[in-house]
């Protein structure tokens, strides 16, 4: 497929800024690991500019490869017992309100890192009263008794991305499935925690596929909903199918909130993480109402 040039709407200015720099000197002098720059993320100037990141969590080696992510896939290392210290004084240091935490996938323990993230979560939490969190957490296979280790420390948002329509799934990700996916959902919210997921468009789904899919997360209860472009981050991983029109963005976030999510976020550089404070009040503002 012939590579597609990216239309004016996703142009975005490069990353600098007195901001920008105190986030990279936090991450760097900790050495710490952000999806913003592993996923190569559109918005990283923005938002660290602003003095915020996505930190991730268990390492850099993901391992799994899915065909559409940037970080990179391999043999981790044991987990770092110092990380939680060292993600939640880096929260500190930055003066935090809201933060986002994510991981790679960790197929190659046990738990699949579920004690790690709670006591990640339960660290942050404690060096910085009064935080609010969003996880963005894999699938762990599904298993409920792992999703609940991560909910019991208390996260305020539980995250997880379906990343796309049924159809796709099989071609997108490696090991995940679409049904896998719901049953997360599901679970998170069965738990008694803000559900929320995310979707590419640009795969070369239909607008009807992402409809379908917008019904099957409202069927498993899931409350904020995040639609964004996939970009190709390198020649080796998928080619975009489509670059979706803001207009057909706008319609998706319409159709949303008329079938009953209480945030869509959905726009050409939206990311699952980007704005994440927002969705959270945004969330509680519609439970007030």
């Amino acid at each position: 497929m012939e590579k597609r040039h990216k239309p004016d709407w996703l142009k975005t200015k490069l990353p600098g800024g007195e901001g920008y720099r105190q986030v990279r000197q936090i991450v760097e002098g900790n050495n710490l690991h952000t999806i913003c720059s592993s996923g190569r993320c559109p918005n990283i100037g923005e938002c660290w500019s602003a003095g915020t990141a996505t930190f991730m969590i268990l390492g850099e080696l993901c391992t799994r490869s899915c065909k559409f992510c940037a970080t990179l896939t391999g043999k981790p290392l044991p987990p770092d017992p110092a990380e939680p210290g060292k993600v939640a004084s880096s929260i500190q240091m930055m003066q935090l309100k809201h933060a986002v935490i994510t991981s790679v996938d960790r197929d190659d323990l046990p738990d699949g890192g579920a004690a790690h993230w709670a006591r990640t979560i339960e660290s942050v939490k404690r060096v910085n009263p009064g935080i609010t969190l969003e996880v963005l957490i894999p699938d762990f296979d599904g298993k409920r008794e792992l999703i609940s280790i991560v909910a019991a420390a208390q996260p305020e948002v539980i995250s997880h991305n379906i990343e796309t329509v049924e159809r796709l799934t099989p071609l997108v990700r490696s090991r995940a499935k679409y049904r896998t996916s719901l049953e997360v959902v599901r679970i998170v919210g069965e738990l008694g925690r803000v559900s929320k997921s995310g979707i590419m468009v640009g795969l070369g789904e239909t607008p009807e596929e992402v409809l379908q899919c917008m019904d099957d997360l409202r069927e498993v209860g899931c409350e904020i909903l995040t639609i964004g472009q996939y970009l190709q981050p390198t020649s080796k991983h998928l080619v975009v199918a489509e670059y979706i029109t803001p207009a057909q963005f706008i319609q998706y976030r319409e159709e949303g909130y008329r079938r009953g999510f209480k945030v869509v976020e959905s726009g050409p550089l939206v990311r699952s993480s980007y704005q994440a404070h927002k969705h959270l009040t945004d969330r509680l503002s519609h439970e007030n109402r």
